[in-house]
């Protein structure tokens, strides 16, 4: 794509002035490459187009001619324009606009007009060629048709989306299920509403990485490591008393790191909560997240809680259950540090298991 002169209002880059001579030897300089470089470009699948260093078009492989239906030679300079959709050309425009003034890569979607009048999506990218100096001797481009794997990939996310609402239905039927058990048996009441705990902080975690509409998109969506902490710790009273902090780094997450680290740091507050510092309306938990060479350090101090006399026996589920998530899931190691003054867990976690 591409001419420096204004086309449909839009401003281009300034072109230098150069004596029609040496322009036709720069156009001829293409041709010149011989049959093998026109066998090469007419046998690939996308469309190859070449322009002059001002970004003034003068070549079109076989490919762009037979997906247009123009006529060789006619969408040369400035012919090209009319063949883009009218609402994609501005950022086309910028981003080229862009690559012509700092010689950077271009790369942008836009729709390009088929010889049937249909308007399909391209991927239009070009590089520079550049003289043993460094000059520019010309941009090599090519569009790449791009329309089936658009369609497929919305297709994708609508499933995605009807998967992702089931899986919540089906939290909330199991939270519901176990509600009715623990009625009828109060036997089960306890380790219902434990059960219930860890699906809800499963549940929160599944609606901060799930696909998400528009409308069903949370306001903070942003899949940070900090976010989603503050996400899972927001149902305990103590993160809004302001007795839990979170501080240190903080970096967008995998999606598949969000359920182990939503369970362990779960099962950290629950356990808190029973018998940690958070037991008490004085007890305080600071969080900080710290990122050392290729790993995430992250540790849970209490303090200002019960103080710890014995250090107890690790049979439960739960302990068994933050091991699992942080060693096997994360790939990790976890630490707990029973100190008179309150429980100090340290977590260490490669970066590429956490880390997106």
């Amino acid at each position: 794509m591409s001419s420096a002169s204004p086309v449909d209002d839009i401003a281009l880059p300034a072109t230098s002035i150069v004596p029609p001579e040496l322009t036709l030897g720069r156009r001829c300089a293409l041709q010149s490459a011989g049959p093998a470089f026109h066998a090469l470009a007419d046998t690939m699948p996308q469309m190859i187009w070449s322009t002059l260093p001002d970004g003034d078009h003068d070549y079109y492989n076989a490919q762009w001619y037979r997906f247009t239906g123009v006529t060789e030679g006619s969408t040369d300079g400035e012919g090209w324009a009319g063949m883009f959709h009218a609402d994609d050309r501005p950022v086309a425009w910028k981003r080229w606009r862009h690559s012509l003034e700092t010689g950077q890569p271009y790369e942008v979607e836009y729709r390009l007009r088929r010889h049937d009048g249909v308007y399909r999506w391209v991927l239009g990218r070009a590089l520079p060629i550049r003289d043993a100096e460094g000059q520019i001797q010309r941009w090599i481009g090519t569009c790449t048709d791009i329309e089936d794997a658009k369609e497929a990939a919305q297709q994708n996310e609508i499933l995605s989306r009807e998967l992702s609402h089931r899986i919540k239905n089906i939290f909330a039927v199991i939270s519901a299920l176990m509600g009715m058990t623990a009625r009828s048996d109060p036997r089960f009441a306890e380790p219902a509403r434990t059960l219930q705990e860890r699906i809800a902080a499963l549940g929160r975690a599944h609606e901060f990485v799930r696909p998400h509409s528009e409308t069903s998109r949370p306001k903070a969506i942003d899949v940070t490591l900090n976010n989603l902490l503050s996400s899972i710790l927001s149902a305990y009273p103590a993160m809004s008393d302001g007795r839990i902090s979170i501080s240190g780094g903080d970096f967008l997450i995998h999606d598949r790191a969000a359920t182990p680290v939503a369970l362990t740091f779960h099962e950290l507050a629950t356990n808190s909560l029973k018998y940690g510092a958070l037991s008490s309306d004085a007890g305080r938990v600071a969080i900080v997240i710290e990122e050392i060479e290729n790993t995430v350090a992250l540790t849970w101090t209490e303090r200002d809680g019960p103080r710890i006399e014995t250090i107890p026996e690790l049979t439960g589920f739960g302990s068994k259950l933050t091991t699992l998530a942080v060693e096997h899931q994360l790939g990790g190691t976890l630490n707990r540090d029973w100190r008179e003054e309150g429980l100090k867990v340290s977590m260490t976690i490669r970066s590429d298991r956490i880390r997106l």
